[in-house]
């Protein structure tokens, strides 16, 4: 018996070493700590790899309109109702407003709670927020926010080409030749995500060089209160909701580890839009709840970009001590639960919603942006992050809603 022992230790060993330098999470991770170290002591170094994060989360995005079409096309095509479609939809959508709704509100509460803003005006950095204020007189537009909105368009297109498909004749022979493409196009994302580590530490260099680590100093607090109120929220909130439909929050987010921090390095929860619907489709959603859920959530169902608009808006009334009543409050959360919708798809949007709404208000300084901008890029992460796991929810959710959930093994399938 102990001949064999120090056999099969060095087997165990062996076995764990393989798994921990083959996983791309152990990889991904690694690369973080190294963008941050080269960002924060050689910035100049850290900022030449803005290039790096960019072109993998460019090389993803070509992956995005490929995968969302076929996704749905062939989802609805082979779903055989096409008054399903439809019940989808409306679920879908009834759930984002609600969920991003609670998400408006905790960020306020917790921003009245802890208050952020009580600091002194005179300790922090200045940036140049002219791009995003000029832009407030401009109202709001659905077809803009639509013509700007790639994922959208795909999206319309491919709901339109899935019911038209149900009406052709040479439909099987169709979706054959579509399910031949989808696996290519499924098999060139698997390759391309072997670069996954090299485009965290290219974001991540990037973010630490450019904006350094003492930026976070003044604005600590808020930063701390953002980080809180979205754990709060998908802890208490998602967790909550996951829980009623006998799922674990923990095992969520262990099972799509690889995707956060993904995010997390590239500040992009594009980056991971492909891979989390395979993901989600190996863990049981049906691939026509994946294909509709997840690319309208991208536009519909942020989060993490409510909780940062609505606890941006009371942070610059507290800085600049500005009284807000009850029913401003409210309808500070009336407009981001529209405006809020337009915070998708375009760099900076997110700004341009916010000045929108300090306009609509009409107390409180539009200038107060300038204070954000400095640290905005560390809360981009948190953001990311939230809106990725909420809409990995949602499609659980509705999957399960719908009784096209089936019932697997989370520890077995990331395998």
């Amino acid at each position: 018996m102990n001949s064999t022992t120090p056999k099969a230790v060095s087997k165990s060993s062996k076995s764990i070493y393989y798994q921990v330098f083959t996983n791309l999470t152990f990889w991904v991770l690694i690369a973080i700590i190294a963008g941050v170290l080269l960002g924060h002591y050689s910035p100049e170094n850290g900022i030449k790899m803005k290039i790096v994060g960019e072109t993998f989360v460019d090389i993803i995005k070509l992956f995005i309109g490929p995968i969302i079409f076929l996704t749905i096309v062939l989802g609805i095509s082979g779903m055989g109702n096409l008054k399903k479609v439809g019940r989808i939809g409306v679920k879908a959508l009834t759930y984002f407003e609600v969920v991003s709704t609670i998400a408006l509100a905790i960020g306020v509460a917790v921003a009245y709670i802890f208050q952020p803003g009580k600091i002194d005006k005179a300790g922090l950095a200045l940036q140049d927020a002219s791009k995003y204020t000029s832009s407030t007189a401009e109202d709001f537009s659905w077809l803009k926010f639509f013509l700007s909105n790639f994922t959208l368009q795909v999206l319309l297109a491919a709901i339109v080409c899935g019911i038209l498909l149900n009406f052709y004749k040479k439909r099987e022979q169709t979706i054959l030749i579509l399910e031949r493409f989808s696996n290519v196009v499924f098999k060139g994302l698997k390759y391309v995500m072997y670069l996954a580590p090299i485009g965290a530490f290219g974001g991540m260099a990037y973010t630490i060089g450019k904006f350094g680590l003492a930026t976070l100093i003044p604005l600590g607090k808020l930063m701390l209160c953002v980080y809180l109120t979205m754990a709060l929220f998908v802890f208490l909130i998602l967790g909550s909701i996951l829980k009623y439909y006998k799922i674990s929050i923990l095992s969520i987010l262990k099972y799509i580890k690889e995707e956060l921090l993904l995010v997390l390095g590239t500040s992009s929860s594009e980056a991971a839009l492909p891979s989390i619907m395979v993901k989600l489709e190996r863990m049981g959603c049906s691939k026509s709840v994946v294909g509709l859920v997840i690319p309208t959530g991208y536009s519909f169902n942020l989060d993490g970009t409510s909780i940062y608009l609505s606890m941006s808006v009371i942070f610059l009334a507290q800085l600049y001590d500005v009284h807000l009543s009850f029913f401003e409050i409210l309808t500070v959360i009336g407009i981001l639960m529209i405006t809020s919708k337009g915070a998708a798809g375009v760099t900076g949007s997110g700004f341009i919603v916010l000045a929108s709404t300090l306009t609509a208000l009409h107390k409180i300084p539009v200038e107060g942006l300038a204070f954000l901008l400095g640290v905005d890029k560390f809360m981009s992460e948190a953001r990311a992050i939230t809106n990725l796991i909420g809409n990995t929810t949602a499609t659980i959710i509705i999957s399960k809603t719908e009784r096209d959930f089936t019932e697997l093994n989370l520890d077995r399938v990331s395998e």
